[in-house]
């Protein structure tokens, strides 16, 4: 069996941080994981775990900087990678589901897999969608959402997430693509032993040339016009002084808010 999992290097953002046009300055940058596709990996290492001749297999858009990141997934027992990067990139802003799906799509196409496990979502962009279109452009059956899962010959077992706190039980014949919910399972540390050993996996850097996409798959409509902090819709009033007084003022304050009024 082949699992195939999505995985992508997602920017946090430090407290004080400056915008710079329609970006942030990459000093208030810090590069990590996506949290989604973490449990992604740990779903996909325990099936391999459990199981007989499982190859795992992670793939990311990116570029080199992300190889740091994505060894992480090998050191937690991913058995290779493959990165996939062009110059076309370089200009996009805004990577869109559409682009994304094609790019994913075509590793799929030569990998073969029969499982496709990715995060529900990433952490930068929010879009919660790449992975049902991928399922839909590879023609794969596909649950959304999954917060539990077990595999059988064919089919797979899945518990997901509806609206409203609804839980939904099915079956999901195989091949397909499962969404991964956070707290599916407990992420593990990587060891200092799957640390050294993820130095020697392989990550192959992979072109839009060989994959048989060319710079067209990058072009979108959607475009990213501006980027502000949004204004905080709350108000604080600080108090300053000793115990006594700013009890008396926020005694005050409750009073004039209805607190504690019959």
């Amino acid at each position: 069996m082949k699992i195939l999992v999505t995985v992508k290097e997602v920017a946090e953002v430090e407290d004080d941080f400056e915008i710079d046009g329609t970006s942030i300055s990459e000093s208030s940058l810090e590069y990590d994981l996506n949290e989604w596709d973490d449990y992604a990996v740990e779903a996909a290492v325990q099936i391999a775990e459990a199981g007989d001749d499982v190859e795992v297999v992670a793939v990311t858009i990116g570029p080199e900087r992300s190889e740091e990141t994505i060894r992480m997934a090998l050191a937690k027992g991913v058995d290779r990678a493959v990165r996939v990067w062009d110059d076309a990139f370089e200009d996009v802003d805004l990577l869109d589901v559409e682009s994304k799906t094609d790019v994913l799509a075509a590793v799929a196409a030569e990998e073969d897999p029969d499982l496709v496990l990715t995060g529900v979502q990433a952490a930068d962009d929010s879009f919660g969608a790449t992975g049902v279109s991928l399922a839909d452009e590879l023609g794969f059956e596909w649950a959304a959402v999954v917060n539990d899962l077990e595999l059988g010959e064919d089919t797979a077992s899945v518990r997901r997430e509806l609206e409203g706190g609804v839980e939904e039980l099915t079956e999901v014949e195989l091949p397909a693509v499962f969404t991964i919910q956070t707290g599916i399972n407990e992420p593990r540390y990587a060891s200092l032993r799957g640390i050294r050993q993820a130095q020697r996996k392989e990550i192959a850097a992979t072109g839009l040339g060989d994959l048989g996409l060319d710079a067209s798959v990058v072009e979108s409509d959607l475009r990213l016009t501006e980027m502000y902090e949004p204004e905080s819709e709350s108000d604080v009033t600080l108090f300053e002084g000793d115990a006594e007084a700013t009890a008396a003022e926020l005694a005050t304050v409750l009073r004039e808010k209805g607190v504690g009024a019959e």
